[in-house]
């Protein structure tokens, strides 16, 4: 038998109502005034995809409903819950009270390698991601547990924020079970 791509039918998803009730999964996004909207939409996808908390949408961040979101999310806008605040530093606070490691996925003097880095069982994480060209708000670092960066191989310092998004969740989703 030839190899046959299943039916959208056949993917056993779930709805956007069993998303929001399922079991936590203990990891949240946060979103440090990323500029494009699609990014945004990418960021749901994504978070709906490996099965995220929260995603929360900071500063200058595009918050649905939005065509342009919708346009990437593909409805993920939908199931993933989200919520608005000022600024990634305060959501930082919050998830710290909350008991969450605050990881800002951004190159800095102190960062650790992707593949050096294990999650561990058990723990909460507040993954952020920064500006499109200014990455993370150097207040958000410094309010951070740890920083993370993905070793690369060519000559460019980094990745589109919705790509990384998608290489640091498959990480911890991959590792966490």
């Amino acid at each position: 038998m030839k190899n046959r791509k299943l039916l959208s039918i056949e993917l056993g998803r779930i709805s956007p109502e069993q998303y929001k009730t399922r079991e936590p999964s203990g990891l949240v996004l946060v979103l440090d005034n990323v500029r494009s909207a699609h990014n945004v939409g990418s960021a749901f996808r994504s978070g709906d995809a490996f099965g995220v908390d929260r995603i929360f949408l900071c500063g200058i961040t595009a918050v649905p409903p939005s065509a342009e979101i919708h346009k990437s999310a593909l409805g993920a806008e939908d199931s993933v819950p989200w919520e608005r605040c000022e600024s990634a530093l305060e959501a930082v606070g919050r998830l710290k009270e909350d008991g969450y490691t605050v990881v800002s996925v951004e190159q800095t003097v102190q960062s650790v390698r992707l593949d050096s880095f294990t999650p561990e069982k058990g723990k909460k994480y507040a993954l952020v991601f920064g500006n499109e060209v200014e990455g993370i708000g150097q207040d958000v670092v410094d309010a951070s547990d740890i920083s993370l960066e993905v070793p690369q191989q060519g000559i460019k310092h980094s990745l589109n924020v919705s790509v990384c998004i998608g290489v640091i969740l498959w990480h911890f989703r991959y590792l966490l079970g």
